[in-house]
């Protein structure tokens, strides 16, 4: 389950595109992420789906047409409509974004649009041309200046053979899309949040590096948590080979060094830090300018410790997350990491059972209380707990901000 999908109410549209496979996928994913998905088929969309196949998938009735039987639970496309709070549609045709951007109302589709008060995802997919056309373009900026979001297309190998723009959107990004809008008014909504992921790289030579087992799940987890929940999320990602969120602002680096600079631009203007990323604490002192041969039994390694980046954001005002992933005396570390680098709050984990897994068992440290231990969990259910405290420090800061400035141009009583 993903909580900001859950129990969510999203009608897709599917209209008469060879892209309409892709959204099986979708219908899938948002389904086992929690919402519940009314498929609506096209006229043209039965010739490349089934209805069948949607309906297996979401569990749910699926309309292909405007004249279904109303009865005293709902009124057809008028429910379906009222009762949304997201409508998507994907893959959209020419024909389709012509008739939304008119508001034309011929078939099931159009008329539950025409009847949806809730916001509004259009996927485009077609020929290059026909993408490029004045007419498809200013279709496009009718829907959008109405408020619609407009979702691609890529460019890539077409139907026709041809090569360019008008292929949709992969279902991960159209989720990250859906995930994201859903999420524009939660409790982390104004907020600009940074979240540091995977290793660093440390150069010995121009090939070899030192690093470590951190894969980035936990780091990306949160980033996609804190989009959720309403943030401007920048990513300052280590080199990892996972998929990159999407919706969020990304900063790749590749040494420690890289990553406390991307970190001291990117919190100027952020409310919350949360450096989940595995700095590496040493570097090799010398880089050697070539590839170290192996002329010796044994090899001697100088190495110099790295910036501490936690310790060195000093904003005042940003609230700082960090984590502790230990071997050892896990509390005891985790306590000591908390108070030496003024953290608002701590997550500890055993590194061991943690670095490169789907699931962590963490413990939640903060100045004023006993630790939080939580039970084992995905890192995309604990992302969305640790943002849920995240929200409440950001909040708490900002209510304290605004007593002090209130008090600050309060005007004195005469005297």
């Amino acid at each position: 389950m993903i909580r900001v999908l859950r129990d969510r109410r999203i009608v897709l549209g599917v209209s008469g595109g060879i892209a309409a496979y892709k959204c099986i996928e979708l219908a899938r994913a948002l389904t086992q992420g929690g919402a519940l998905v009314d498929v609506i088929l096209t006229e043209a969309a039965l010739q490349f789906v089934t209805p069948l196949t949607f309906q297996a998938l979401t569990r749910r009735p699926v309309h292909t047409t405007v004249f279904e039987a109303w009865d005293a639970r709902s009124a057809g496309h008028v429910t379906l409509g009222a009762e949304a709070d997201l409508i998507v549609v994907a893959p959209a045709t020419a024909n389709v974004i012509a008739k939304l951007a008119y508001g034309l109302a011929d078939d099931a589709l159009t008329v539950t649009a025409l009847a949806c008060p809730a916001p509004l995802i259009v996927a485009p997919a077609m020929d290059h041309h026909m993408y490029h056309h004045p007419a498809t373009q200013a279709n496009l900026r009718t829907l959008r200046e109405r408020g619609a979001v407009i979702v691609g297309p890529e460019s890539g190998p077409l139907a026709s053979g041809m090569v360019g723009e008008g292929r949709l959107v992969e279902p991960e990004r159209l989720l990250a899309v859906i995930r994201a809008m859903l999420g524009r008014h939660g409790p982390l909504a104004g907020a600009r949040v940074v979240v540091t992921a995977g290793p660093t790289r440390e150069p010995i030579d121009p090939i070899r590096f030192i690093s470590n087992h951190s894969s980035g799940r936990m780091g990306y987890a949160l980033a996609e948590a804190a989009r959720d929940a309403g943030a401007q999320v920048t990513l300052i990602t280590g080199p990892t080979e996972r998929q990159l969120p999407f919706e969020v602002e990304v900063v790749h680096v590749q040494t420690a060094a890289e990553m406390a600079e991307a970190v001291q631009a990117a919190v100027e203007t952020a409310d919350a830090l949360i450096m989940c990323a595995a700095v590496a604490d040493y570097r090799p002192s010398r880089v050697a300018p070539e590839k170290i041969k192996k002329t010796e039994e044994q090899l001697s390694l100088p190495l110099e410790r790295t910036i501490d980046i936690l310790a060195s954001v000093q904003r005042p005002g940003l609230v700082k997350v960090g984590f502790a992933a230990e071997t050892e005396r896990l509390l005891e570390h985790g306590r000591a990491k908390l108070e030496a680098k003024r953290l608002d709050l701590l997550v500890a984990n055993d590194a061991r059972e943690t670095m490169g897994r789907e699931e962590s068992q963490a413990y939640l440290l903060t100045a004023e209380r006993e630790p939080e231990a939580l039970p084992r969990l995905p890192k995309t259910v604990l992302a969305e707990i640790i943002v849920d405290r995240v929200a409440r420090l950001v909040r708490a800061r900002r209510a304290t901000s605004e007593v002090s400035d209130g008090a600050a141009t309060a005007t004195p009583p005469a005297s």
